[in-house]
């Protein structure tokens, strides 16, 4: 199939043209809801659009299972407050109750024109290959290409979230866990029974590995444009580092003049290399931030390069 780039972000995308304003009213309603919610929603939307793009799909089926996975927690809307925001563990039967957004959305789809279409993305994106998801424990014949897709970019992001990372670095960790779940496995009696009924789920765990090695390039890349944005931020406070080392001689020089004109002379270098609110007085303040930020700046993009190492190993898994 060839491949058609796909931007979510630009004026064909979901947000620009494809809501009309059923759609934008209900999802408003998602946001004012739960503002965790519509953020994850919209997170998977676009992670969603970057797997259709690197899994070569076409532009059509790329924009359609976007807006699938954009709607695919919209059932969280009837569930309880008390149960979707808990700050810890859900019982078994609040998590029972959770489960029910899969129906709830897919319902609500149903009964709306405008989302309709769509119902894929409520309905299979908690469906596993080997027939240890919910709602209905489908297998992966009979769960659609989309929500096989959306699935992993749905655990993926709500993996991250829950660990709260602030960057790219621990992503190997949530990534391993989707690679697990590539690998059949026999944990439980219901499992167990399960494959006994089918021998076909024997041969599958819960995500497709075809999409999750999808995502690991899709991480990959990610992470290169992390260390790209961070390596001209750090080129940028090595200069301003240069420039204050050479405000720090003038002062030297200054302070050890012993001519007035000598004085002047260093004086103004410094103003003339000085940025606003940098002074002679906060100059030594001022550089020992920006060599903090280099340093800090510096372990990140060294943590970066060994998550790509880390990663790139996982390909082989």
């Amino acid at each position: 199939m060839k491949h058609l780039e796909f931007d979510f972000y630009d004026k064909t995308s979901l947000k620009s043209y494809n809501l009309d304003k059923t759609m934008r009213y209900q999802l408003n309603m998602l946001d004012t809801l739960d503002v965790f919610t519509r953020k994850h929603c919209e997170n998977v939307a676009s992670l969603t659009c970057r797997l259709c793009e690197y899994l070569h799909c076409n532009k059509k089926f790329t924009e359609y299972c976007t807006i699938c996975a954009y709607l695919h927690d919209i059932g969280k809307l009837f569930i309880p407050p008390s149960v979707l925001q808990k700050p810890g563990k859900l019982t078994n039967d609040e998590y029972d109750i959770m489960k029910k957004h899969t129906t709830l959305g897919y319902e609500m789809c149903m009964k709306d024109l405008n989302l309709r279409p769509y119902i894929a993305g409520p309905l299979y994106h908690h469906e596993a290959l080997n027939g240890t998801g919910y709602p209905q424990g489908l297998t992966k014949k009979d769960i659609p290409y989309e929500g096989q897709i959306i699935r992993v970019a749905d655990e993926y992001d709500a993996i991250v979230s829950k660990r709260q990372y602030k960057s790219h670095i621990g992503i190997s960790d949530t990534l391993k866990i989707l690679i697990d779940e590539t690998k059949p496995s026999i944990t439980s009696e219901s499992s167990k029974t399960l494959q006994k009924k089918n021998k076909e789920t024997s041969k599958f765990g819960k995500n497709n590995p075809i999409i999750v090695r999808t995502l690991l390039k899709v991480v990959i890349d990610d992470i290169g444009y992390e260390i790209t944005c961070t390596q001209s931020y750090i080129d940028s406070l090595l200069e301003d580092i240069k420039r204050l080392k050479q405000m720090a001689k003038y002062k030297e020089k200054m302070e050890k003049s012993k001519s007035e004109k000598d004085k002047n002379y260093y004086s103004e270098g410094i103003k003339v290399l000085a940025k606003p609110g940098e002074t002679i007085d906060n100059l030594e303040q001022i550089y020992q931030e920006y060599v903090d930020a280099y340093n800090t700046r510096k372990a990140i993009i060294d943590n970066l390069y060994q998550e790509i190492k880390v990663i790139k190993k996982m390909r082989n898994l």
